[in-house]
């Protein structure tokens, strides 16, 4: 298994999301969204994981005006601008080479042990 979790340090389901992996003692990379983000190729598998852009902007971010902007911008252009705003997902997004989730899983990460 190759996890990676991105989220930030201040989100709870982040956290719950690393001591899931750290409980089983499954090594996982984590990446912090405000300083890292994710690259253009990691977003992709994300997005085609997971069923779509909109699934996964987090309509309660704190960042409202980005979540407005992303959300109303032609789907062309959605995909630049959540490169640049990555705090308008949602939170933990955890990845498994192509399987992806997004927010708390843990039903569907044991399936993947």
């Amino acid at each position: 298994m190759n996890i990676q979790i991105f989220g930030t340090k201040k989100s709870a389901d982040t956290r719950k999301a690393e001591r899931f992996f750290k409980e089983r003692g499954i090594k996982f990379q984590s990446v912090d969204l405000k300083e890292k983000g994710l690259s253009k190729g990691e977003l992709k598998s994300v997005v085609q994981a997971c069923g779509g852009l909109s699934e996964l902007l987090d309509e309660k971010t704190k960042d409202q005006k980005a979540y407005l902007l992303v959300k109303y911008l032609v789907e062309e252009d959605k995909f630049d601008k959540v490169l640049e705003n990555p705090m308008v997902l949602k939170q933990p997004i955890v990845r498994n080479g192509r399987q992806a989730t997004v927010g708390y899983q843990p039903d569907i990460w044991k399936t993947w042990e």
